[in-house]
């Protein structure tokens, strides 16, 4: 008998949860530690898939597939692909570190007293658990072949998350920025429920699923529209594909869809922020590839240049917000509208470059910006201000921490030799084969996070260090915990840097079988022909 791994995969963080809320909640750090054990046991499971994953094998591997309703034509259906695996380890290898960097986030917040007037240690407990089960939910969407099941998970992961923002984090307006965000992702899920409707009936239509239903199974739906048994030209299929894309447009968030991202960010806690941003927005752009493109090719085909003209606008607007900023945490937020739109872009110039590329963008960004995000936040804890203003000669009284963000930073506007720059290299190269005004335009944000990050960089960390007051405390250099969150991600961002082959052998044959169900090809090349008159041959 099959190991139900990717069962298990989304099981052990879901199992974390309840484990750490029935600890006592006079042992916090028990709890802590099981809700850590439970993240490295969860890495431990990716790590042995990625090992058992078999690069020139079937598409989808690891099957599960159990009847769930029949009545409904769904069914549990789990599978990974090389997309999905990548997608995965980054999740799977960034929990354990959220949940180190976030190990004092919830000390004595969401307590309530005892009959001593003691604070009951309830908050660590509850943020945890909330922490493990936006992982689990998480890690389902990536290996959903499920409609109906990953639209479940797709929804249900913005309740912990809420209460993340909401209930943990920090400053006067978080609650509304974690209403904000469930507003907006929600509205977007409403709009995808009734494109997922629509599409079962269509599916129900051509007597797709068993005993007359329809159907949700990808692989069916997928199949059928590749036979003609289901028309994707039509007026109906470019509405549903809409309801799918602008569900994974605000979740990603695609401009001018963003606007709940940096009220979210700047209020939720630093490791919050960073799950937000680098794990769950990533089932955004993870959803367009295998859904949006697969089961609406021509549809996907015929908005493309849209979408890619909304990519590039998203990729401008985010550097140059990212430059006027005060606030540091804000202005990583806004880079990451920028960053967003560069993965968008590749993955709807339909070229294998583009979308091998938007695959590693999503996996490099998660580093980057962890990492970055985590270092300003290891500095704002200990001055208790996000103004850059509040900042200065950083790198001389602590040049580890000056040190890590730099790097950190130098990565973020894709510097060559760390991890980002051959993500963002691809994504322009892809997209100049068949659009080159856009692939120009938005190389101009590479001029653009350089100013940000620089500048940023030579107001904080560089010039006289700022006197120490009673409004602006001390700061010291990175230490203990602080070291043990920030130096792995640093050394993958140099190691995939430098050699990024392993995860591109894993995503190339996943986007060769996209653009295939898709239908396009990448564009051949043009050169001048020497016998005439410089024209094209």
């Amino acid at each position: 008998m099959n190991m139900p791994w990717l069962t298990i995969l989304w099981v052990a963080p879901a199992l974390g949860a309840v484990a750490a809320l029935v600890v006592p909640s006079s042992r916090p750090g028990v709890a802590k530690a099981v809700a850590v054990g439970a993240s490295l046991v969860t890495l431990a499971v990716a790590i042995g898939l990625a090992v058992g994953f078999d690069t020139s094998g079937a598409r989808y591997q690891f099957v599960e597939d159990h009847s769930w309703i029949p009545a409904f034509g769904t069914r549990y259906a789990l599978g990974l692909d090389g997309i999905g695996l990548v997608l995965v380890l980054l999740t799977a290898a960034l929990l354990p570190l959220l949940l180190v960097a976030g190990w004092r986030d919830a000390d004595g917040d969401g307590g309530s007293l005892d009959a001593a007037g003691g604070r009951r240690q309830k908050g660590p407990h509850t943020y945890v658990a909330l922490t493990l089960a936006v992982e689990a939910m998480v890690l389902m969407s990536f290996v959903s072949l499920d409609i109906l099941l990953f639209y479940i998970f797709f929804e249900a992961m913005l309740i912990p998350m809420y209460f993340l923002i909401g209930g943990f984090g920090t400053g006067p307006r978080r609650s509304a920025a974690a209403v904000k965000f469930l507003l907006y992702n929600l509205f977007g899920g409403l709009i995808m429920l009734a494109a997922v409707i629509g599409l079962y009936v269509v599916t129900a239509r051509e007597n797709l699923g068993d005993e007359g239903s329809g159907s949700f199974s990808l692989r069916e739906i997928v199949d059928a529209v590749a036979a003609g048994t289901i028309d994707d030209g039509t007026g109906l299929a470019k509405m549903l594909f809409l309801g799918f894309m602008f569900a994974f447009a605000v979740k990603a968030p695609l401009w001018p869809f963003h606007s709940w991202l940096p009220d979210s960010a700047v209020a939720a806690t630093p490791a919050s922020a960073v799950l937000m941003m680098a794990v769950v927005d990533k089932v955004g752009t993870f959803a367009m590839l295998r859904f949006c493109l697969q089961l609406f090719p021509d549809a996907a085909q015929y908005f493309a240049p849209v979408i890619c003209a909304l990519a590039v606008v998203g990729i401008i607007y985010g550097a140059v917000l990212a430059i006027g900023q005060t606030d540091v945490m804000r202005l990583i937020a806004y880079t990451s509208i920028s960053h967003f739109g560069f993965i968008i872009l590749g993955i709807f110039a339909l070229t294998s470059q583009g979308q091998a590329g938007s695959t590693l963008y999503m996996v490099n960004h998660g580093l980057s910006t962890a990492a970055l995000f985590l270092v300003a936040g290891f500095l704002v804890s200990q001055r208790g201000s996000r103004l850059i203003a509040d900042y200065g000669g950083v790198q001389k009284i602590a040049p580890l921490l000056a040190g890590t963000f730099l790097i950190a930073g130098l990565a973020t506007l894709s510097l060559p030799g760390l991890a980002p720059f051959i993500s963002e290299f691809l994504v322009l190269i892809g997209t100049f084969t068949r659009y080159p005004v856009a692939a120009v335009i938005a190389s101009a944000a590479l001029v653009l996070s350089a100013i940000y990050i620089l500048w940023t960089y030579q107001r904080m960390m560089g010039g006289p260090p700022r006197p120490d007051t009673g409004s602006h405390p001390p700061i010291r250099d990175l230490a203990g915990r602080e070291l043990v969150v920030v130096v792995p991600l640093l050394a993958l961002l140099i190691g995939l840097g430098v050699y990024p082959k392993p995860l591109l052998d894993v995503v190339d044959p996943a986007v060769q079988h996209t653009l295939t169900t898709v239908g396009v090809t990448d564009p051949e090349p043009t050169v001048a022909d020497p016998s005439g008159p410089g024209g094209p041959r």
